[in-house]
């Protein structure tokens, strides 16, 4: 009598397989909640500064033990070589004057303003020389001889042209930092992939819609590498500018703080001066850029959220 069960008799090579299968996919699945719960972890604060903190401040004691030690030596007169305490002592006589901030802020409010009007003179001409051939041609080897000449070499040209005001100082700044976020763009650009300009183009994202939504999206490594060297060009620029520079009109910047003490030759006020502004430019990128730049990367899965 036939039998009427239709259930499927697997052989043992079938079940073996199946069984394979499902491993594989258990591992798999394994494989990734594990990396989401790598993912999902976060360091401990005490985590955080033994990585990031305590290597700069062992660095900056390095320095400071290497600089007491020099002067302890008397490897050159103390004229030439001030103490680290000397420097402070100049630091806290500008805190007690009340002049100390308003030196900073000077040259720092110039630099950030002067940067962003950089920024948005610059970001349309690296779009155009990225986009337009003849532009390009004509464009771009000057871009590019611009970004090499050293930003105190327009100061002389700017005071005749503009006189010595806030105008010159800004020209300057301009000078200095339009080239290197141009060609931060223009090399951001180059290094998108073809298929996002036609899948752009496909749905309808052309012109600045494109460019908006596709074009800077895609180059944001590059322009972000050329935002920050546009930074540092501003920075030096203005210092160079308030170096050559002089009116009271213009207000005491750190670059003009730094030539008054270089006239009254005291040491300890010029070397301030220089730290003054190393760590304006070092709190810049660390408060502005790098979160920036890690969260860029972070998106784009180039950096573990852990770091």
């Amino acid at each position: 009598m036939a039998s009427t069960d239709t259930t499927p008799v697997l052989d043992q090579d079938d079940e073996a397989a199946r069984g394979a299968n499902d491993t594989d996919t258990a591992g798999v699945g394994a494989g990734l909640d594990a990396l989401d719960s790598v993912a999902a972890q976060r360091s401990s604060l005490g985590e955080v500064l033994r990585g990031k903190a305590l290597p700069p401040l062992i660095g900056v004691l390095v320095v400071l033990a290497l600089w007491q030690a020099a002067y302890s030596l008397h490897l050159t007169s103390s004229y030439k070589l001030p103490s680290p305490a000397d420097v402070w002592h100049s630091a806290q006589d500008l805190w007690y004057q009340g002049t100390l901030f308003s030196i900073v802020w000077t040259s720092v409010w110039r630099g950030l303003s002067g940067f962003l009007l950089a920024v948005v003179i610059g970001t349309p001409i690296g779009l155009l020389v990225a986009r337009i051939r003849p532009v390009r041609t004509a464009i771009g080897p000057v871009l590019q001889g611009l970004q090499s000449l050293p930003s105190v070499a327009w100061v002389p040209a700017a005071v005749i042209w503009l006189g010595i005001n806030d105008s010159m100082m800004y020209a300057v700044i301009l000078l200095g930092a339009v080239p290197s976020i141009a060609n931060g763009l223009v090399a951001g650009i180059d290094q998108v992939p073809p298929l996002f300009l036609r899948a752009g183009r496909t749905i309808g994202a052309t012109g600045l819609t494109g460019a908006r939504h596709i074009l800077i999206p895609a180059a944001l490594p590059g322009y972000l590498a050329g935002l920050k060297q546009g930074w540092a060009f501003s920075w030096r620029s203005l210092m160079a500018a308030e170096l050559v520079a002089s009116s009271p009109d213009l207000g005491r910047g750190l670059g003009r703080f730094l030539e008054d003490q270089r006239e009254l030759s005291d040491m300890s006020g010029v070397l301030l001066g220089i730290v003054l502004i190393l760590f304006v430019g070092i709190a810049i990128e660390l408060l502005v850029f790098t979160p920036v730049e890690r969260r860029v990367l972070r998106n784009r899965g180039l950096l573990a959220a852990t770091k």
